[in-house]
């Protein structure tokens, strides 16, 4: 738990580092960048590049269908409910009366995704600003400044539930709310695959139905491991082949530059889509400030980043004038970027195999 909690905090210490730049960016991109392709065609079907690693310019990764299916069946729910939420300084029990209006926060929108595929996005009142899912775009957001917790927004939707990971905060003022009588449950779980699995079952634990979180799990669970199985066949299998990619996170109208190493979420996102995660390979480990050094080090074939974070630092082209070591590795020399969505590239969550399809798309096929 310990381990846990301190990487919560440091998430949490970099959303507020970041907060001034997470607004709209002053500088549009210099190129627009091709988008993947439909979903609707397998992707040993599409028009896979020879060498991936040779490929020169950005692209887009884009998913076809941001919907989110809820799980079917009919799931017995029990309240009132008493579960052991994992807050940031030690597990303490919560108890649940109602599910009648829900609001779940985090920086990524998952927990939202997994109670709306839990069958409950009837009673979800409000969304953080990372929740863009179709379903939910007309909920009052109750994040601001990015991801800042409105305090007073959030008492005048009335909730009787709140679910969120610590990911948001000020952490003071969730606890606060809590402190007003709302139900407030922490999440506890990996920025991974398996983490997948596991956000459905406490998310379901605090809706008192834990028989849907076994059934949402083992769905998610599955759909990932065909879908990581079906990019698989259609990238390099020799290690010296595979395409060496790094996660660098953007802010550049703040002068925020981050690489994501391992335990950070980009590593098990590059694995999951046949890449080789470069980050990891040097020795970073979770979310460090870049340096020319580790940039150069590194020397990825591809760089991941999120769309408003590019569009943020002026596009590829401003972002190679103003990181010059950047323009110095093979992803920089062939402009090879990668971006999408802020809002769905590292949420681990409901739509975790479909940002796998979308983002090998635009790795692999990206003319298709």
């Amino acid at each position: 738990m310990f381990a846990r909690s301190a990487r919560l905090l440091a998430a949490a210490a970099l959303c507020v580092t970041v907060l001034a730049g997470c607004a709209a960016p002053a500088t549009a991109p210099t190129s627009a960048p091709v988008a993947s392709a439909s979903s609707s065609i397998p992707l040993a079907d599409l028009d896979l590049l020879a060498d991936p690693r040779a490929y020169e310019g950005p692209s887009t990764a884009v998913l076809a269908d941001a919907a989110i299916e809820p799980i079917d069946g009919d799931f017995a729910q029990q309240l009132p409910v008493t579960v052991t939420s994992h807050d940031l300084d030690g597990d303490t029990e919560v108890t649940v009366a109602s599910t009648e209006r829900v609001l779940g926060v985090d920086i990524s929108g998952s927990i939202a995704a997994t109670i709306f595929s839990l069958g409950y996005g009837d009673s979800l009142v409000g969304r953080d600003v990372s929740t863009k899912f179709p379903e939910a775009l007309e909920l009052p957001v109750v994040t601001s400044g990015g991801h800042s917790i409105n305090s007073e927004s959030i008492l005048a939707l009335r909730p009787t539930l709140i679910i969120t990971d610590g990911s948001v905060g000020p952490i003071d003022v969730v606890l606060q709310l809590r402190e007003a009588g709302i139900p407030v449950v922490f999440v506890d779980t990996d920025p991974s695959t398996a983490g997948v699995g596991e956000l459905a079952a406490q998310v379901a634990a605090a809706l008192g139905t834990p028989s849907a979180g076994d059934a949402l799990a083992e769905r998610l669970l599955d759909e990932i491991d065909a879908k990581i199985a079906e990019i698989s066949a259609v990238t390099p299998a020799a290690a010296g082949d595979k395409v060496r990619m790094l996660f660098l996170y953007l802010r550049g109208n703040s002068g925020i530059y981050y690489l994501f190493g391992s335990e950070s979420g980009a590593d098990e996102l590059i694995e999951g889509i046949g890449g080789v995660d470069v980050a990891g390979e040097i020795g970073w480990a979770g979310m460090k400030p870049m340096t020319d050094e580790a940039m150069i080090a590194a020397n990825p074939d591809l760089i991941l980043v999120m769309t408003d974070g590019l569009e943020s630092a002026g596009g590829v082209d401003e972002l190679l004038t103003t990181k010059p070591a950047i323009g110095l590795t093979e992803a920089g020399k062939h402009r090879r970027f990668v971006d999408m969505a802020d809002g769905e590239i590292l949420s681990f969550g409901p739509r975790t195999a479909h940002v796998l399809d979308a983002l090998a798309r635009a790795v692999y096929a990206p003319e298709s």
